[in-house]
């Protein structure tokens, strides 16, 4: 009997874990591994009577990207992790993400904006320079904002609000973005997939209704695993969720031939 643990499923998010996930004649999960799986809506299926499934065998021979479907969340700086929850307060790990290094921290705090406020806004680790929060156009309307799309980082001439923690508030003068979809690449990614950083990619989605995204810019860094990253909003409308999968079928305005 084959056993797929957690730590396997966790080496194929640099390819992408299909959806449904399926498994072979004499293969079994370990329970953290389901846990790993249903934590990502990717739905497990046994096939009975088959030879061995490979699930790289699964993926189309376009090159494809998995999804990361983010809702709104916030990253601190250290000076504000203290104000919102005390001095020398560090940041505690709920679950690691896809991006090595980056993790859901078990803190939360209430975003209050002109018109309403959001509360149990989860906060991303560790704390970075500048406090950054990525909210959906959706959320800016219950709020009472409405925020530029940008890409994570550009946060000149955008609105702020305050924030709520558990030991005090803090009043941000910018800081609230729209985030601008994007893929994560590594520099091998990036190689094998024929693009570089600052291009603009177009995806298309699998499933009964098919989309495709324009303008997704590239970011390659080495810190970074493939990932297609897209808001709340974005990723309803298109019926997609964690897991999913993504083909590149152009680049910078210009369609593949032959769907490369």
């Amino acid at each position: 009997m084959a056993i797929i643990s957690e730590s396997k499923l966790r080496a194929m998010l640099k390819n992408g874990i299909p959806n449904p996930f399926i498994l072979g004649e004499g293969e079994k999960l370990t329970p953290s591994a389901r846990d790993f799986l249903r934590e990502r809506r990717i739905e497990v299926k046994q096939l009975y009577g088959m030879k061995k499934a490979n699930s790289a065998n699964l993926i189309a021979k376009s090159p494809l990207i998995p999804v990361g479907v983010s809702n709104r969340h916030i990253h601190l700086s250290p000076k504000d992790v203290e104000a919102l929850f005390g001095s020398s307060y560090q940041l505690t790990t709920l679950r690691e993400l896809s991006q090595p290094g980056q993790f859901a921290a078990k803190e939360q705090v209430s975003l209050l904006g002109p018109k309403g406020i959001i509360q149990n806004v989860r906060i991303l680790g560790p704390a970075r320079g500048e406090t950054q929060v990525e909210i959906s156009i959706s959320d800016g309307f219950q709020i009472g904002i409405h925020p530029p799309v940008r890409l994570s980082g550009s946060i000149e001439d955008t609105p702020g609000l305050t924030l709520i923690g558990p030991k005090g508030c803090v009043v941000l003068e910018k800081g609230v973005i729209i985030a601008k979809r994007h893929v994560h690449l590594s520099p091998d990614d990036a190689k094998d997939l024929n693009v570089e950083q600052g291009d603009r990619l177009l995806l298309e989605t699998t499933g009964d209704r098919r989309i495709i995204f324009s303008d997704v810019i590239v970011r390659v860094n080495p810190g970074y695993c493939k990932d297609f990253h897209v808001d709340l909003d974005e990723g309803n409308a298109a019926g997609l969720k964690t897991g999913d999968l993504v083909k590149i079928i152009g680049k910078n305005d210009q369609f593949y031939l032959n769907g490369r």
